[in-house]
């Protein structure tokens, strides 16, 4: 059998206390935002795309990492996880998973996208009808990111 491995990056948006997700109708999930990575994109190029495409937000990645201060290569942002999903019997994603902020909590996707985004709080994800993965990866970004200003 012949399993096709495809690269995705997805992001848990925080802003405040809450963590952004959608309804993915195809899947019947709650899902942070995310897709594929395109040829020649790079992985947190792909991750910001998403965002706004998807949101109408404009977020900052979270690096847990910090720039080693070198100028003959550039470097770029580790994700925090990175999953290897079942999608089908025969189909995979190779994803890495970020953390961003956003400023604003306004929505606007672009058209095409889902309208189905919600923010929630951690009591809302601890009670979510959503995988286990989507919901622990949830709080820990609210955990990290999530301010009360």
């Amino acid at each position: 059998m012949n399993i096709i491995k495809h690269f995705t990056a997805t992001t848990y948006v925080v802003h405040e206390k809450k963590v952004l997700l959608h309804f993915h109708k195809k899947l019947s999930l709650w899902l942070a935002v995310g897709g594929h990575i395109e040829d020649n994109e790079l992985p947190e190029e792909a991750a910001l795309r998403e965002i706004h495409e998807e949101t109408g937000l404009t977020a900052t990645l979270y690096s847990p990492d910090k720039k080693m201060g070198v100028s003959d290569v550039i470097e770029l942002f580790r994700p925090m996880h990175i999953l290897l999903e079942d999608i089908g019997e025969t189909h995979k994603h190779i994803d890495l998973i970020y953390y961003a902020r956003s400023e604003s909590n306004v929505l606007c996707p672009q058209d095409g996208e889902t309208n189905t985004l919600k923010w929630f709080t951690v009591a809302e994800i601890k009670e979510l009808d959503a995988p286990e993965n989507v919901k622990k990866i949830s709080l820990k970004a609210i955990d990290l990111l999530g301010t009360t200003d």
